[in-house]
């Protein structure tokens, strides 16, 4: 099977049928032979082939599929088969409820939900519009690391690890990260310190290595570790937080951060679909944060209010709000549905398009103004200035 390839190359992930077989026995959600299961997710990913043909073919129920992801046609299909589980990664999600909203929704046969990446927002839409809660998993195709939700699981959680996983936050030369500390309103008080890569300190005999990739799979296996490439932290009761992709990492005036938890901020603001959030290279050193956001079908990009709306979030870093917003008409995807960060990445506020500037020009740095080709030009001989390019890698 393949990764998505939402931060790199999407790179073969080797599994044998034994592991497959056991994904099935482990992975069933609650299924019965009557079930009917609805993918709409490629068949190269684990994403289908973990969490829905494999318990499919283990109990036995029919696997119904569409060639590609349709928002507009989730229902209908769902309808049309008589689904009782759907697989998802959160952006589909997000584009389902995008939809206009249908009485049919809550008279489908659905029982059972399940996928990733969800935001808490949406679980919660989805829950009242087709009266099924949605459940989550954190899981990497190489099947390294499990994080599964609880019932007590916190809402911005993923959950806590997998039986027999011995999970941890570790920083860059091996040390465990310490334990999240959240301020009164809930932010992440030592982001600095908490945040690190997600691996399992006995988890690399899981993994079966990557096909004919041998450098890769050792990136991945160090000794009995095996390293997701994921950021993330752990709070004193064990449950584990997901905070960005390893390309996510943002290093802004000698301060280091990721970038999930930006995106779970600026989710919040109204009229937003989908958001992302990156680092692009500032013109000196280090980088600046960047967010791309598409808005829902009718709804308009206000400069003002999104610059109020960032001063107004007491969770959000004093290091953390965009200095570049980019609005889309349409977010760029991965095949899996997750969105392609290297493209955002290189395409950086250079590309022709709805982009917007925070401060600069003698204004206030919490206002946010169009970028204009006088900024463009201005910008772009700055980094030549200083040697470098406003493209990220």
């Amino acid at each position: 099977m393949f990764t998505s390839g939402s931060t790199g190359a999407p790179k073969a992930v080797m599994c044998s049928t034994g592991r497959l077989a056991m994904l099935g026995t482990v992975n069933f959600r609650g299924l019965v032979r009557s079930d009917v299961t609805y993918c709409a997710m490629p068949l190269f990913h684990g994403n289908a082939l973990m969490a829905a043909f494999a318990p499919s073919a283990y109990v036995g129920c029919t696997f119904t599929m569409r060639r590609r992801f349709s928002a507009s046609g989730f229902l209908p299909d769902v309808l049309k088969f008589g689904a009782t589980y759907v697989n998802y990664v959160g952006r589909s999600l997000s584009y389902v409820l995008a939809q206009p909203e249908r009485p049919e929704e809550s008279q489908t046969a659905l029982r059972i939900v399940f996928g990733t990446e969800a935001s808490v927002a949406d679980r919660a839409e989805f829950a009242r519009r087709f009266h099924v809660e949605p459940g989550e998993s954190y899981g990497s195709s190489e099947g390294g690391v499990v994080i599964s939700r609880t019932p007590d699981t916190p809402p911005g959680a993923l959950g806590v690890a997998g039986a027999h996983m011995d999970v941890a936050i570790l920083e860059p030369d091996g040390r465990e990260c310490p334990p999240a500390r959240f301020d009164a309103h809930g932010g992440l008080a030592n982001a600095a310190e908490a945040i690190g890569e997600i691996c399992n300190l006995t988890g690399a005999a899981l993994f079966e290595g990557y096909y004919r990739n041998p450098q890769a799979t050792a990136e991945r296996n160090i000794g009995e570790v095996f390293h997701t490439g994921d950021l993330g932290y752990k709070d004193a009761d064990g449950f584990f937080y997901f905070a960005g992709r390893s390309g996510d990492r943002i290093r802004v005036d000698s301060e280091n951060f990721s970038a999930g938890p930006i995106e779970r901020i600026l989710d919040r603001f109204p009229g937003v679909l989908v958001v992302a959030v990156y680092p692009v290279p500032d013109p000196r050193t280090g980088d600046q944060v960047m967010a791309s956001i598409q808005l829902e079908p009718g709804a308009h990009f206000d400069p003002a209010a999104f610059g109020e709306f960032c001063r107004a979030q007491p969770d959000m870093g004093t290091k953390w709000a965009p200095h570049f917003v980019r609005v889309l008409d349409a977010m760029p995807v991965t095949a899996t549905r997750k969105i392609s960060k290297p493209s955002l990445r290189r395409e950086s506020w250079t590309e022709p398009g709805e982009v917007y500037l925070r401060g600069g020009a003698a204004r206030s740095d919490d206002v946010y103004r169009p970028l204009t080709d006088t900024d463009r030009a201005a910008l772009l001989a700055e980094y030549e200035r200083h040697g470098r390019s406003p493209q990220g890698v």
